[in-house]
């Protein structure tokens, strides 16, 4: 089976401190993880509502200052971003952050990006929901501008900038960028301005039916997904058979550190995938 396995939110509650942070990291390259990658909400509702996933009182480190530390303790694992809310964050900040990791982390960063949900989360920071496809689209553009391009400059709805550039760029020529969301939008949104798509809590069925979607809007895109379920070797083989390239673990929330190495090790790809 092709499939390669990552971790999600080591970046929260027993990850949330410099000792459990370095830990998870670097146990979960130690056992043959691909990649980690960073859970991402800036504020959160309070008193927690639907759809909010987590407690106003959660602990969660910053998505990007984490990837910085986590690459000052690992060598060789992936470190995503999965996925920075875009639209309530400013692209030409984020994209000299992002370079800043990718060339500290010697050119290991998968940037994930989504457009959000949380309608309390995006209204704090002065996104309205209307226009969070819209700033998700054009903020995208913006960062591969200032990546990508010998002169950078943009003029939008959202963003207008010239004469002006970021140095140092990104090691990578072309950093992998992933789109997550399960609606037409976002598929839409992958094929056209992404290299890959991540579905987040899907099973077998959900899987399928989005992977067929994704796949229809772009044949090309490499697919991560979070399973809705425990892993095992069949289970994987099951994923890899609906044309999963990547699956990443979620941690369950509130774990001490002692359960979460635990909870690492048990899904460990080498003792899943044998």
């Amino acid at each position: 089976m092709s499939v390669s396995i990552g971790l999600h939110m080591p970046n929260g509650f027993a990850g949330a401190n410099r000792h459990g942070a370095a830990r998870i990291a670097q146990l979960a390259e130690s056992l043959g993880y691909e990649s980690l990658w960073t859970a991402d909400h800036v504020v959160l509702p309070s008193p927690r509502v639907d759809p909010s996933p987590l407690e106003p009182e959660a602990p969660l480190l910053d998505v990007v200052v984490s990837l910085a530390f986590l690459a000052a303790h690992t060598e060789r694992i992936l470190l995503a971003t999965g996925c920075v809310v875009l639209p309530q964050r400013d692209p030409r900040v984020l994209a000299k952050q992002l370079a800043s990791v990718d060339v500290l982390s010697g050119g290991r960063l998968v940037f994930g990006a989504a457009a959000g949900y949380l309608e309390p989360e995006l209204r704090a920071l002065g996104v309205p929901m209307a226009e969070r496809g819209a700033r998700t689209d054009e903020y995208l553009r913006v960062i591969r501008t200032l990546w990508e391009d010998e002169r950078p400059a943009f003029h939008g709805r959202f963003a207008d900038f010239k004469d002006v550039d970021a140095h140092p760029r990104p090691l990578q020529p072309h950093v992998p960028v992933v789109v997550g969301g399960h609606s037409p939008a976002a598929h839409r949104r992958a094929a056209a301005l992404a290299d890959g798509w991540y579905g987040w809590m899907l099973g077998l069925r959900a899987a399928a039916a989005q992977v067929e979607a994704v796949r229809a809007a772009g044949p090309s895109l490499h697919v991560t997904v979070t399973p809705a379920r425990r892993l095992d070797a069949a289970t994987i083989r099951s994923y890899a058979d609906l044309g999963v390239d990547r699956l990443v673990v979620a941690v369950p929330p509130g774990l001490p550190l002692a359960d979460l190495e635990a909870f690492v090790e048990r899904n460990a790809p080498g003792r899943l995938l044998g």
